[in-house]
């Protein structure tokens, strides 16, 4: 029986050490990476991503597009895990939740982008609200997103977990110029037609993402926070790595842990409601290198490797 070789490129990263942890022990299929003298020589990379059946890229986004451009063999399929083609044609967007076709295309796509981990929570929010009419695809939205450090990649985890006496702040906010790379990919596969505010920021914690949206109900005449929250739940209804939490529109509500989910490839979706302000609060949970990355891509290969056989 042919075991599908699976080759990481970039498995020094962040995203590339959760991803080879995670496939570590598998049987369904040989695992290929490159010994340290060998991982900047352009031969061998070559060499080995047109041997895979599938290729996973978990490199800088210049890096990923060379990658693809050495790609002689047409069978090999490809995860890029960087934003290199995230609105790129051709690609089809690595989540599987999007809709009902989605995990069908990837099974049986050549070039999957791996989602950001910023853009699944929001995507996760926003898509179906927009596809359903409740949310104008050209919403004034602000979207808040607080991630662990590691989502600053390799040398943020080093610089964070290093001893030493440098000052770094519990919590700084960045992407102020209003101009972060997920911005485009959020608002393509979010379906919107206005460019969304986004900040993100990074705590002073290894892993995990709490993101929030604000919407005010009198800028959605005729929409409810309970068909909000009925349409996440009916859109999500049987997947299994989303969790819709009951709406929450009176008392006190508990603080929301960006931790919560860490280490599993799960994202916890919920809505918070004031109705006499007439407000409502699109929140979500999750891992930024589990379905914000290394759980994501994983789960993408599962259904690429499927529809192999």
């Amino acid at each position: 029986m042919h075991l599908p070789l699976v080759f990481i490129d970039g498995d020094q990263g962040t995203t590339g050490l959760q991803i080879h942890a995670r496939l570590q022990g598998r049987d369904d299929l040989r695992l290929l990476t490159l010994p340290e003298a060998e991982r900047k020589d352009p031969a061998r990379r070559s060499e080995a991503i047109n041997s895979a059946d599938i290729a996973l890229l978990c490199l800088p986004d210049d890096a990923a597009r060379e990658a693809v451009a050495t790609l002689r063999n047409p069978a090999v399929r490809v995860i890029d895990a960087s934003s290199a083609h995230r609105t790129a044609p051709g690609w089809v967007y690595g989540l599987p939740e999007l809709n009902a076709e989605q995990a069908e295309r990837i099974a049986k796509a050549t070039r999957v982008s791996n989602p950001g981990c910023y853009p699944t929570g929001a995507i996760a929010l926003l898509h179906p609200l927009v596809k359903a009419g409740l949310l104008p695809a050209d919403y004034p939205l602000s979207i808040h997103a607080i991630s662990g450090y590691s989502g600053g990649g390799r040398a943020a985890v080093e610089r964070h977990e290093r001893r030493s006496d440098d000052y770094l702040p519990t919590l700084q906010l960045y992407g102020l110029e209003l101009a972060h790379k997920h911005v485009p990919e959020i608002q393509r596969h979010a379906g919107l037609s206005a460019r969304p505010v986004f900040v993100p920021g990074y705590g002073d914690y290894r892993q995990g993402i709490v993101l929030s949206i604000p919407l005010q109900l009198r800028l959605l005449p005729g929409v409810s926070a309970e068909q909000l929250q009925a349409c996440l739940e009916q859109h999500y209804q049987g997947a299994r790595h989303v969790q819709v939490m009951p709406l929450h529109q009176h008392g006190a509500a508990a603080a929301l842990d960006p931790q919560a989910l860490n280490d599993s490839n799960d994202l916890r979706l919920a809505l918070y409601a004031n109705p006499e302000h007439g407000q409502v609060l699109l929140t979500a949970v999750f891992d930024n290198l589990g379905k914000g990355a290394s759980g994501a891509a994983v789960q993408n290969l599962d259904l690429m490797l499927a529809g192999l056989r």
